[in-house]
């Protein structure tokens, strides 16, 4: 069974850093896409970032663009998150997801989702 394991959350003061990580298994790591949503408090989950398999390329929601760094390493099977310059806003639990669909922006165009970590931005 695909398992996805995020880690890295916690709380952090405004304009400081976290880095989460998520370890996938069970999947052929290096064929699929690796993303991160989250979700705040009463609000709907929504998309954060996305990798290609071969990492070259990313994308990002606009909210987060010049702050959060997706990155891979696909010889540990392992996407890694970095969010600099955290806002409250930023307050969610992220998730890791996993998938091969060639569209990367809803959770359902992903296969596998992880369990998610709590990331907690106090002004």
């Amino acid at each position: 069974q695909v398992q996805l394991v995020e880690s890295g959350g916690g709380l952090v003061q405004a304009g400081g850093s976290l880095r989460l990580a998520c370890a996938a298994s069970r999947l052929t790591f290096s064929l699929y896409h690796m993303g991160w949503f989250r979700q705040a408090p009463g609000k709907e989950r929504e998309f954060v970032t996305t990798i290609i398999s071969s990492g070259g390329a990313a994308y990002y929601t606009d909210s987060v663009k010049g702050r959060f760094t997706i990155s891979r390493d696909n010889a540990k099977n392992t996407v890694y998150l970095q969010m600099n310059s955290l806002k409250p806003e930023d307050t969610a639990v992220y998730y890791c997801v996993a998938g091969l669909s060639s569209r990367w922006s809803s959770w359902s165009d992903y296969s596998y989702w992880g369990q998610g970590t709590q990331v907690t931005v106090s002004s």
